[in-house]
């Protein structure tokens, strides 16, 4: 061996191994299996958006150096030391486990090269997420600003880039509960139904090389009365000369192929036969999207879509029902917060975060309500593969007006500061554009409960006009009006039907909450609580068999969907089918499975 390339190699492993010895968990809490399988040098090494997926990238997840400094400083001299990406700075497995409050902000730095092969290229720096505002340096070159804490964002980096080494550079403010951004359950002192604050960096960080003129999104949308699948094309250069080419693949085998030039959508018409996606058969069709220019290659992109319809029907007993694909469709299942004892937001593996999907599936459900969170792009493919309906809420933020959550909103409701207004409209449409080609979303729910509530009727409208092809659920459990697609009813423990409404589809939002406290899998030994306890997994069964059967004797006088509360255990909340740190099942699997089944094919003809 060439004894130079040796001492590098072993340099290479001591400096690895040196990262490794050094980083360790912060904190004494609960963790989940997957805690102990992360390799510091592969941290979320999966693709990070296959809805929309290039060959090249590089993944520039791992040890950071970071610093917390007062807001308003200067780059900080010396850093604090080295934080897992993406895991938030208050989470454990960051390494950091740190509160940054509102009076500070966080400075995140490391280096790295670009790739020889991508030569010639412009090069986009992708962030996953990061809450909430994201200042970004590269070479000391500012490149971007970016505020909202639960969408991607990128930035072309080209112009900053040199040979060698680059050095990047972010910088974070997230005031938490102290601003009127969107934030979900964060707050400063966590307690109750309230949870620790996510701050920073929180899904992966990459890079990823592109033409000029490129592929920037894709707004796909089937329809399967008309039979065809259009592909709206976002582009980096507005060029109306370019060609683009669109292919859908069954398997590998090309079943359609259609063109467009002039910026137009591009209408894809689908086989006679075409299969239909549904929870109980999810098929998706792959896809590939070209552009060519001057008759010369210049950007592809594979894809995926899915043939499949939301709406809602009056059915024969004059009941307004969802479908899906022209048929009634029971839709039910847990709320899904999203939250880990290790990673807050951030599932420690890939491995992790679908674990709970495919066991929402195992248990016979065939829906999620995805609560006050976005989830990352990969967690929603999973969804589209394995046939899970999706409804997706805006993460709630800024003040409350008065809950009038059993009967109509008859106060007069809460305005916002015009900053606060703007923002939420901005994040919404953010949120929306990022998952809209995801087969798996249903419904959009603008508000939970009346959280942040305002403008309903505006909102509403302003939602459904901008996506006509899915359900809008006004506000989940919240100040209701009479706009939207749903009316949606709270009610703990047991399911209950105090309001209806004949011309819209009346949905359970949340029931359930049946707490089960198990030691050596609690996130704190005491003040843990549920909407009701009991102290043994058959206990809980027989009380959610009970709620099961109540909710089957109202879906005949009206109800059309329902979410049970909830996934998993979450901070000390109890009432999970799961522990926190998803060890435990706390329900006899084979008994919710079979009445979860019943349910959601109560209205089967």
């Amino acid at each position: 061996m060439n004894l130079k390339y040796f001492l590098l190699s072993a340099l290479g492993l001591i400096a690895s191994t040196t990262a490794v010895a050094q980083y360790a968990p912060a904190g004494d809490k609960i963790k989940t299996p997957w805690a102990e399988t992360i390799d510091v040098n592969n941290v979320r090494p999966e693709y990070p958006r296959p809805i929309m997926e290039r060959d090249s990238w590089k993944n520039l997840n791992g040890l950071w150096d970071y610093a917390i400094a007062p807001k308003g400083s200067v780059e900080p001299a010396k850093y604090d030391g080295q934080i897992l990406v993406p895991f938030a700075v208050e989470s454990s497995l960051s390494g950091v486990g740190k509160t940054v409050g509102d009076k500070n902000e966080i400075w995140y730095k490391r280096t790295f090269t670009i790739p020889a092969k991508w030569k010639s290229q412009n090069v986009l720096l992708h962030f996953g997420a990061v809450d909430w505002r994201a200042d970004v340096w590269v070479n000391g070159v500012k490149v971007g600003v970016h505020t909202g804490g639960f969408t991607p964002f990128s930035f072309d980096i080209t112009p900053a880039l040199k040979q060698g080494e680059n050095t990047l550079m972010v910088r974070v403010f997230d005031p938490t509960d102290k601003g009127y951004q969107p934030r979900g359950k964060q707050v400063s002192k966590p307690e109750g139904i309230w949870y620790t604050p996510v701050s920073g960096i929180w899904q992966t960080v990459w890079l990823e090389p592109v033409a000029p003129l490129h592929i920037e999104n894709l707004r796909i949308l089937p329809d399967i009365d008309n039979n065809t699948v259009t592909v709206t094309i976002d582009k980096s250069v507005d060029c109306p000369a370019v060609l683009a080419e669109v292919k859908v693949f069954d398997k590998g085998t090309l079943v359609s192929t259609a063109k467009g030039v002039n910026n137009q959508p591009v209408e894809v018409l689908m086989p006679k036969d075409a299969k239909l996606w549904s929870p109980s058969s999810p098929f998706l069709y792959d896809m590939e999207v070209t552009l060519y220019k001057d008759g010369k290659l210049v950007d592809k992109v594979k894809s995926y879509t899915a043939m499949r319809k939301i709406s809602t029907k009056r059915d024969a007993d004059g009941i307004v029902r969802m479908q899906l694909n022209n048929k009634d469709l029971f839709q039910f299942g847990p709320l899904d917060q999203g939250w880990w004892p290790d990673g807050l937001y951030t599932a420690p593996t890939h491995e992790a975060m679908v674990y709970d999907i495919d066991k929402t599936k195992e248990w016979g459900y065939n829906m999620i309500r995805k609560h006050i969170k976005v989830e990352p792009a990969t967690w929603y493919t999973h969804c589209d593969r394995v046939g899970i309906l999706v409804w997706q809420d805006m993460p709630s933020g800024d003040e409350n007006p008065r809950w009038q959550n059993h009967e109509y909103f008859t106060d007069v409701e809460k305005v916002r500061t015009p900053e606060s207004e703007a923002n939420y409209r901005k994040e919404w449409k953010e949120i929306i554009d990022c998952l809209y080609s995801y087969p798996c979303i249903c419904t959009w729910v603008p508000f939970n409960e009346a959280w942040g509530q305002f403008k309903t009727p505006e909102i509403t409208a302003w939602t459904k006009q901008y996506d006509p092809s899915r359900l809008v659920n006004p506000a989940s459990g919240g100040n209701f009006y009479t706009c939207g697609d749903i009316l949606d009813l709270h009610n703990y423990p047991g399911p209950a039907m105090y309001l209806f409404d004949a011309t819209r589809a009346n949905v359970l939002g949340e029931y359930g909450g049946i707490g089960l406290a198990l030691e050596g899998h609690l996130w704190v030994p005491d003040r843990n609580w549920g909407y009701v306890q009991f102290k043994s997994a058959k206990e809980v069964t027989d009380e959610y068999e009970k709620y099961a059967k109540q909710l089957m004797k109202l879906i005949k006088k009206g109800f059309t969907a329902a979410v049970y509360t909830q996934t998993t255990d979450v901070e000390v909340e109890v009432n999970g089918v799961m522990t926190y740190d998803r060890k435990v099942i706390k329900m006899d699997e084979e008994r919710i499975k079979k009445i979860n089944r019943e349910i959601c094919n109560s209205l089967n003809k």
